[in-house]
């Protein structure tokens, strides 16, 4: 029974690189999911919502990311 941990891990491996990074993107998809869609907004307003927040996501990425290169 001790080979699960590790198979697991592995599997999750491959589907996720940076866990910093997932579980943002996972976090916005659900408030989406959650507060945006049941409320009957139209689909005119998802869409844009959706992309700004990952978005926001990936700009915050990459600024850190680059902060983190110029200290070294």
């Amino acid at each position: 029974m001790s080979w699960i941990k590790p198979v697991l891990r592995e599997i999750f491996g491959l589907f996720v690189d940076d866990v910093s990074f997932a579980v943002p993107i996972l976090v916005w998809l659900l408030v989406v999911a959650v507060a945006v869609l049941p409320l009957g907004t139209s689909a005119n307003w998802v869409e844009p919502l959706l992309f700004l927040g990952l978005a926001a996501v990936l700009m915050r990425r990459v600024l850190s990311r680059t902060a983190q290169t110029r200290r070294r």
